[in-house]
């Protein structure tokens, strides 16, 4: 029987090439976008070509009683998900000193809070089920900062904190949690950053590619990582 996986944020850069890989690996993905339906098609299509079985769900990730009324809908219907992957994310850059009050909660209201509002309603039901993995994307960001970054670091930073607390409240039920912390990713939200501005920080001197870190996600999926839980992994060419 095949396992299902919800990815919010799964319409276009990481989060779309990992729910092509996993479904290439036999899982079924329950796509998620907040505007972009069109991409998340176009994501479905490829996957359903596959052999595998795929559904959208459309909701705003930082609006707590939507993503709660939409994901317990889901599931009722469904079934619980076997893994979760908390992808969803948004930047707005800006020096801290002049960051706005918007800049700073819409980027922590969509990345960290979007943490709460998606696995809090998903986590009991999991426990229940007593296994179930969840991979939450992290950032370079939130591991060593980021000048101009200020409101996005700290909602990465608060994403690896919240992981490893799961972690261990969720061990003993056989439900792993871990975090992926990409570096420089070729993705929409890097395409305007000049490479030559940023090599210098990146030992192998290369722009990592999206695949590179579904690939990663993919393994925490697998009966390989059953051990693994608490984690912070980084795929970033050596940043930091």
């Amino acid at each position: 029987m095949s396992k299902t996986i919800l990815i919010t944020g799964s319409s276009r850069g990481i989060g779309k090439e990992t729910a092509i890989y996993l479904a290439s690996n036999g899982f079924d993905i329950v796509l998620h976008c907040n505007k972009n339906k069109n991409s998340a098609l176009e994501v479905q299509k490829i996957i359903e070509d596959m052999g595998q079985k795929a559904r959208i769900l459309q909701f705003d990730v930082s609006d707590r009683e939507q993503t709660e009324k939409i994901l317990l809908e889901d599931i009722e219907k469904y079934g619980i998900y076997y893994g979760v992957v908390v992808n969803a994310g948004i930047t707005a850059d800006n020096l801290f000193p002049i960051m706005s009050y918007d800049e700073w909660d819409k980027v922590i209201n969509t990345n960290l809070n979007g943490f709460y509002n998606t696995l809090h309603p998903l986590i009991l039901p999991m426990i229940q089920n007593k296994k179930g993995r969840i991979v939450a994307l992290s950032s370079v960001s939130g591991i060593a900062g980021n000048k101009g970054q200020t409101n996005y670091s700290a909602s990465k930073a608060g994403i690896i904190g919240a992981a490893k607390s799961l972690a261990r409240e969720v061990a003993k039920r056989n439900i792993t949690v871990n975090c992926v912390a990409p570096g420089v990713i070729e993705s929409d939200m890097t395409s305007e950053i000049p490479f030559e501005a940023i090599k210098e920080a990146i030992p192998m001197r290369r722009i990592g590619s999206a695949r590179e870190v579904a690939s990663l996600i993919n393994y925490l999926f697998s009966e390989d990582a059953s051990y693994i839980t608490g984690q912070v992994i980084s795929v970033n060419g050596g940043m930091y």
